[in-house]
């Protein structure tokens, strides 16, 4: 199996490069992010490579770093989603924005990705929710609110007031945050009233 390959590049395509690796050409498909971090024509490239085979066909999926090559290897243990829907999630959102978006709950930020709809996000932030958090650079609280509230088990005055941002316009990983930190300094007894006038604070920081 081919797990990394470092060469000159040897021309693109729309969704894949042909990399010349001492005078074999191996074509490496990449997600529009990755296609759009690699050099030009000519230059040298180093990829983190994934190896499908099938019984008719090999194909290599590339990527500019280690972390994408594991969450396109995650992205695929969801059900549905296939290495063609996970190259398309990663050219949307790179790996910090797509841990977050899972360990938030934001289905919102997935549905971005072209031909990923609401029934594939909810699946993906669904089944990947306990591993996210490990790649998430989001405040450990935030991910136990988003959780509660995701299950719905966020106290009252919580969820309250994550509502009222929300009907204010801000969007809810936003509102969650913001109501996250408030909840934090006002304490576990705090009102909803308090925790809003707190979490306003926080949004015009």
């Amino acid at each position: 199996m081919i797990g990394k390959l470092k060469g000159v590049i040897d021309s693109y395509g729309e969704d894949f490069i042909v990399l010349d690796v001492n005078g074999v050409g191996y074509l490496v498909h990449c997600s529009t992010r990755t296609l759009q971090e690699l050099p030009g024509v000519a230059q040298p490239a180093t990829l983190s490579i994934e190896t499908h085979v099938r019984e008719d066909q090999i194909k290599l999926f590339g990527f500019v770093a280690d972390v994408e090559r594991e969450w396109f290897r995650l992205l695929q243990t969801v059900q549905g989603v296939g290495a063609k829907v996970a190259l398309a999630v990663l050219g949307t959102l790179p790996p910090a924005e797509l841990a977050n978006a899972i360990a938030l709950r934001d289905k919102a930020a997935v549905t971005r990705t072209p031909g990923v709809g609401p029934k594939v996000a909810e699946r993906i932030v669904t089944e990947l929710k306990d591993k996210a958090p490990a790649f998430a650079n989001v405040d450990p609280a935030l991910v136990h609110l988003s959780g509660a509230l995701d299950d719905h088990r966020a106290p009252r005055p919580v969820s309250d007031a994550i509502s009222a941002l929300v009907n204010l316009g801000y969007g809810q990983p936003q509102a969650a945050a913001a109501i996250a930190s408030a909840s934090r300094s006002a304490g576990e007894n705090a009102e909803t009233a308090q925790l809003i006038r707190l979490g306003l604070k926080e949004l015009a920081k």
